[in-house]
């Protein structure tokens, strides 16, 4: 058998996490906390979110970019307002999203804030590739096929449950909102605008 236990270890769970992501994927339901954490609240249009001082610490989020060219790490983007959003180039509710955040990302660029892309259960990085194009995506994304990234949210945190998923994260690079249904410009805004108004 090749690799080592722990590679083997790592890729099954990897291997899981990218099929309940798979069972939930593409799903336009609201979120609720549903794990016991006090630190976030489920609020109105599904979003969730978490207080200043009660966020947990986003993961080190890292990979080789759709282009394959270099790496990108989300502890690069420290101090700066990070938007994060986990797509598939085979989801509807995706290509029903990317215009929007397209047009959010264009519009707060030069005011502290990035946009990261996950990519996801896309086994040819060619065809999240074409999507970004068809749509006009300008802001990068990891290419994360097997959902290795997306496994590393802490549990009970604002992580990923479902396919789309965009969360904000604030300059300390701490989770501090989420929306787990296909977003449109005004409610990412509405996500933005409080995490962005917060003195760094």
């Amino acid at each position: 058998m090749s690799g080592t236990p722990h590679r083997r270890h790592r890729s099954a769970a990897a291997l899981l996490a990218a099929c309940a992501l798979a069972l939930a994927g593409c799903s336009s339901t609201g979120s609720t906390s549903g794990e016991g954490r006090t630190g976030f609240v489920a609020g109105k249009g599904g979003i969730d979110t978490a207080a200043a001082g009660q966020r947990d610490a986003a993961p080190a989020i890292e990979g080789v970019g759709l282009d394959g060219n270099g790496r990108l790490a989300l502890a690069d983007l420290k101090g700066k307002v990070v938007v994060l959003n986990v797509w598939g180039s085979w989801c509807n509710p995706c290509r029903a999203e990317a215009k929007g955040l397209q047009e959010v990302y264009a519009k707060y660029k030069d005011q502290g804030v990035e946009f990261l892309g996950i990519n996801t259960r896309d086994t040819d990085p060619a065809n999240a590739v074409s999507f970004e194009k068809n749509f006009g995506v300008t802001y990068p994304s990891i290419y994360d096929p097997d959902g290795a990234e997306i496994l590393k949210f802490p549990k009970g945190s604002l992580n990923p449950k479902s396919i789309p998923t965009t969360i904000v994260v604030d300059r300390q690079g701490n989770l501090a909102a989420r929306s787990m249904h296909a977003i449109s410009a005004e409610t990412l805004e509405g996500m933005l605008k409080p995490v962005l108004a917060e003195q760094s």
